[in-house]
């Protein structure tokens, strides 16, 4: 399965490393999900990550996201439309489409309207999916 990991999964996922969010990155650092991703959403990842206020260590944090870096694939992704109501969620979507993505995987799906041509599913929903 072919994925795009909005950065409120990874966040949940270095915070807790219990429930969906952490198996779902579990899987992806594993090979048993592919991970897509382009330059906007990785920087995205390592300023969301940094932010003081979640206390990472950014040790782990540059090992994580050197593991999904090597582990996924970079994808080379174009403006398109639809327009979300959240800018900041545009290239999730455009990296979707761009690299055929199964889903968009995000913790906040209602930010994406159910119109889109990719799957958005939550993390448990990708988990129950996938089996």
């Amino acid at each position: 399965m072919r994925i795009v990991l909005d950065t409120n999964v990874l966040v949940s996922a270095f915070l807790s490393a219990e429930g969906p969010p952490a198996q779902v990155v579990a899987l992806v650092l594993a090979g048993e999900v592919d991970l897509l991703f382009d330059a906007r959403v990785l920087a995205e990842y390592e300023e969301v990550l940094a932010r003081p206020r979640f206390k990472l260590d950014p040790n782990d944090v540059a090992e994580v996201l050197r593991q999904l870096v090597s582990g996924g694939e970079r994808v080379d992704a174009e403006p398109v439309e639809p327009q979300l109501p959240d800018p900041d969620d545009q290239p999730f979507l455009e990296v979707a489409l761009a690299g055929e993505a199964d889903a968009i995987v995000t913790g906040n799906p209602r930010h994406f309207p159910r119109s889109l041509p990719v799957a958005v599913l939550s993390p448990r929903a990708l988990l129950e999916r996938i089996g």
